[in-house]
């Protein structure tokens, strides 16, 4: 029987912990984890990018679902352990759940210091740690007003980087004279403020808090001289410290963090700690490598394999921020028996500092070029003499033997144990050889093989060099991804070819282009549906064995199997007739939960599958249709009462809400499609969020697109103003048709307009009437084979055989 392993926490400690346990004992143990994010575990240091907006939460996702369900994992989301009884060898998560353990790890990361100043609890006040943080600026980053980050060290920069990008006038406060003091020298910081002012960011430093002020909210920042600093927002991010109360509670040792060994062993035998929690050898740690060389050692403990233990070394750090390249590594503080080698070039904004004592190199700075800091790295690691290279080595590696040479001698000259992702402590040799023997080609191929940089990317330009290096002219780095393993297309190379060859079925498709399998698979096959949807809309039968479960049978699965239902309800308008009609069905079939949607909708939750039909009959007769909540397509078009009711409206947008969903209902996407009319500035539907988005002026009507309001947040790009009705259906219109022909599947509008670039949507959208025109016109074609309403249709049978129960089998009727 499977021993019991409780896990509390689920960053990306334990989470690399899991990986290494499952490769070395899959079957061990039952593992159960409580995590206090109601998430699964994702890439913490790639919140960065996610609040700059150059990357989507989906993206630094480490382990989806279905990762835990492969491997028969217990994921609580959203549960905070708040008891451990280690004599009874139980937790107790803060919603009750009890569960026991045989072995236990505490992973509970760190938690962000506040500075003890009056206002610190404010509304408008944050920290920033983890994702709801992350969601919480991106929220505040729309108003585009003033922002006061205080703290200028890593995480603090990053966060004014992320803010300023969304449009945020920030302003950096730092208690020291210069930033990030403790990773960088006077000199490089200095080169650093300068970098981070150009970005259009204000850097004050010697600046202490007195007080966070606000009347209900935040308002400012005053300073201990007096100085006042306008925000509306104010991030604290003054360093962290371990998450030790939970295990102080049960009796655990505990210093800085919770004291473990160096096989991660608390002073109870049958629990562990790693992490940003734990202190090892008198360290805590809040960098990657450390903490991912923690889980290595704990998984070897756990399936009680090589007798691996924790060293301590020091750990590269690098600012996350696209266009600062910056790289310290180890000890550079002044000393007698220490010498230093520096390089400037003011104009080019370099700055190279490497720290020698008796002829090895025992601390880094470079700032601006920072090419060779794996190889100064792997120098200090080794402590190699540099005497006979010491007239050249601030050049780096390329310029040893007296020439330059090309760009990739210095990774070639790189030895095979040389450490190139620090992160997940990735050798070039690794790399390399994973290269040639797995016929890797591209750089997502060598971060799935060995993780190297998949964690915070900065050694990317390593890899890829590595990969040129190895493959030669065969490596190319703009090569498309494939669809899915089933070809090597691209989706642009599908979709132009599907035109271009006039293939009008799946089949056709498979052949022509030569797929490497006989039937697809769940990657290319809905996508593939979709494009001859799209583009053979007369011809096409669409294939809905093609489509995910929910757009198979027209509603949305639920965690317990039963199923949603939301009709459509035109701009968000109802009438008493059909709320009685939804209030009948609610009872006849018992359904347990009924709710408004955020799109102004009615959600029925709890439908067993086999009612279905039957639930649609019903509400077909009071004159629903099915409102697509499920769809790939037109979801809702979200209204305020405009002229008819408000005071403040200037044009009627529930009437042209009303307008754009009857003519654009039952119309598929690449990937769903969300709209909204305000009927004045004020933006009371919340139009600039949506995908496309109306606001209503005196003047006419101001067209938004590419907004997101969900994982990722981003406010709305202005296509243009119009001035009558017609013309603003005329243009969302062929915005949305444009977005159909053009986008990927899968491809949110916002997704799309960043890879294509809103100019060129304007060009052809808002320039080019003529152009704008034959996009109408092949929507409008294309409308009148999608507005058929898939539920009368099954009412009337069609697919009848997808909404009956499965039988009940025995074993001897099974057998017979």
């Amino acid at each position: 029987m499977s021993e019991k392993l409780v896990i509390i926490g689920n960053g990306m400690a334990p989470g690399r912990m899991l990986e290494h346990l499952l490769e070395a004992a899959p079957d061990r143990y039952a593992v159960t984890i409580f995590n206090a994010e109601p998430r699964v575990n994702y890439d913490r240091i790639m919140l960065s990018p996610v609040l700059s907006g150059e990357k989507a939460f989906e993206e630094i996702v480490i382990h989806g679902d279905g990762w835990y369900i492969k491997h028969g994992i217990t994921l609580y989301k959203g549960h905070r352990i708040v008891a451990i009884d280690r004599e009874a060898k139980t937790v107790t998560s803060d919603h009750g759940v009890t569960e026991s353990y045989d072995r236990l790890v505490i992973a509970t990361g760190s938690v962000p210091f506040i500075i003890p100043v009056p206002g610190k609890d404010l509304p408008g006040v944050l920290t920033y740690r983890d994702l709801d943080d992350v969601n919480a600026m991106l929220l505040a980053a729309q108003s585009r007003a003033k922002a006061v980050v205080i703290g200028g060290g890593l995480l603090g920069l990053e966060a004014a980087a992320g803010l300023k990008e969304r449009g945020m006038d920030v302003t950096v406060l730092h208690v020291m004279p210069t930033l990030m003091e403790r990773q960088l020298d006077p000199a490089a910081g200095y080169l650093l403020q300068k970098a981070v002012e150009a970005r259009g960011i204000k850097v004050m430093a010697k600046a202490n808090t007195k007080a966070i002020f606000g009347n209900g909210k935040v308002e400012g920042v005053e300073l201990m001289d007096g100085t006042i600093i306008p925000a509306t927002l104010v991030v604290m991010a003054v360093g962290i410290r371990p998450s030790t109360a939970l295990a102080k509670e049960a009796g655990l040792e505990v210093n800085r963090g919770i004291v473990v060994d160096d096989r991660m062993r608390t002073s109870d035998p049958a629990i562990m700690a790693l992490g940003e929690c734990a202190e090892v050898g008198g360290h805590v740690y809040g960098l990657v490598a450390p903490l991912y060389e923690m889980a290595r050692v704990a998984a070897a403990g756990l399936a009680d394999g090589e007798d691996r233990r924790f060293v301590h070394s020091d750990t590269p750090t690098k600012l996350k921020v696209t266009g600062i390249d910056l790289y310290s590594l180890g000890d550079f503080a002044d000393g007698e028996d220490r010498e230093e080698i520096i390089l400037r070039d003011a104009s080019a904004g370099i700055y190279k500092r490497v720290v020698l004592q008796d002829n090895r190199i025992i601390g880094t700075v470079l700032f601006g070029e920072t090419a060779d800091g794996a190889w100064f790295n792997d120098l200090k690691k080794k402590a190699t003499d540099i005497s006979e290279m010491r007239d050249t080595l601030i050049f780096g590696q390329a310029f040893q033997g007296g020439a330059s040479s090309d760009p990739l001698a210095a990774v070639a000259a790189l030895a095979d144990d040389a450490e190139i992702c620090g992160c997940n402590g990735v050798c070039k040799g690794k790399i390399t050889g994973a290269i040639t023997v797995k016929g890797l080609t591209g750089l997502d191929d060598v971060r799935g093989h060995t993780k190297a940089s998949a964690s915070c990317g900065s050694c990317t330009g390593l890899v890829e060099q590595l990969l040129k290096l190895t493959l030669g002219e065969a490596y190319n780095p703009a090569a498309v991804q494939p669809m899915c393993g089933c070809t090597s297309l691209g989706h642009d190379d599908v979709r132009r070819l599907i035109k271009a060859k006039g293939l009008k079925t799946i089949p056709a498709v498979m052949q022509e282009l030569e797929w490497k399998t006989s039937c697809g698979c769940a990657k290319c096959r809905p996508a593939l549906n979709y494009y001859l949807v799209c583009d053979w809309p007369d011809q096409y039968a669409d294939d809905y064995q093609s489509r995910f479960i929910n757009e198979r049978v027209h509603a949305n699965i639920q965690k317990d199997g039963t199923y949603s239902v939301v009709p459509r309800m035109w701009g968000g308008v109802t009438s008493a007739a059909e709320l009685r009609a939804i209030a009948d069905v609610v009872d006849k079939f018992e359904i347990p939960m009924v709710k408004v949607t955020g799109g102004q909708r009615i959600d029925m939750l709890g439908i067993r599958k086999e009612d279905l039909p039957a639930v649609w009959s019903d509400l077909g007769k009071a004159g629903f249709v099915s409102g697509h909540a499920y769809a790939k397509g037109l979801r809702t078009v979200k209204t305020c009462v405009g002229t008819d009711w408000c005071r403040f409206g200037t044009q009627d947008s529930t009437g042209l809400g009303i307008r754009i969903e009857k003519f654009m209902w039952g119309s598929w996407t690449p990937a769903k499609v969300k709209m909204a009319v305000s009927g004045c500035p004020r933006n009371c539907a919340e139009a600039t969020c949506k995908d496309v988005g109306v606001v209503c002026v005196e003047s006419g009507y101001e067209i938004h697109f590419a907004g997101a309001a969900g994982l990722d947040i981003k406010g709305t790009e202005v296509l243009g103003l119009v001035k009558t009705e017609d013309e603003a259906l005329e243009v969302i219109v062929a915005l949305v048709q444009m977005y159909r022909e053009q986008a990927r599947y899968l491809e949110r509008i916002y997704k799309w307009a960043k890879r294509i670039g809103t100019a060129e949507i304007k060009r052809q959208i808002l320039d080019d009437g003529e152009k704008r025109k034959v996009y109408y016109q092949r929507f409008v074609f294309s409308q009148k084979f999608a507005q058929v309403d898939p539920w009368s249709e099954r009412v009337s049978g069609k697919d009848k055989h997808e909404f009956r129960p499965m039988a009940s089998v025995g074993f001897a009727e099974a057998a017979e």
